[in-house]
């Protein structure tokens, strides 16, 4: 979540047809109907409560001044309208691993090798003999 939170509106690129966000390189296109919830996200950010908010560059503005949103406020807030952040975490990873390396997986988003592994041979992945490093 402290990787989330720390996203600008310079991280999403909408070309009317895809949404990504610049997770790492390449950008990471958002499927339906995540797409249509993030441009719906964007333009209801000109309503926040805080004028500080409103002209901020973070995706998640926090309630201080150029500050971002806060990983546990963002989580509660996740929550409260309904998505279970954990859990729709685990299964984002899972499915990621069945598309690349978990190694390449765990880097890009900061995770231990062996846990990424784990999610592999659980999700039924392939990528179990992938060999890391440079080559």
């Amino acid at each position: 979540m402290g990787r989330i939170v720390r996203l600008t509106l310079d991280d999403v690129t909408d070309d009317e047809s895809t949404v990504t966000v610049q997770l790492g390189d390449p950008p990471s296109p958002l499927p339906e109907p995540v797409a249509d919830l993030m441009r719906a996200y964007i333009q209801s950010r000109r309503h926040l409560p805080y004028a500080s908010s409103r002209s901020s560059q973070w995706l998640f503005p926090g309630r201080q001044p150029g500050q971002p949103m806060n990983p546990v406020s963002l989580q509660v807030h996740l929550r409260e309208i309904g998505v279970p952040p954990q859990r729709g975490r685990a299964s984002a990873i899972r499915q990621l691993v069945l598309q690349a390396p978990a190694p390449v997986i765990a880097k890009a988003l900061d995770h231990h090798d062996k846990t990424t592994t784990r999610l592999v041979t659980e999700a039924g992945g392939s990528w179990s003999r992938y060999a890391p490093g440079g080559h």
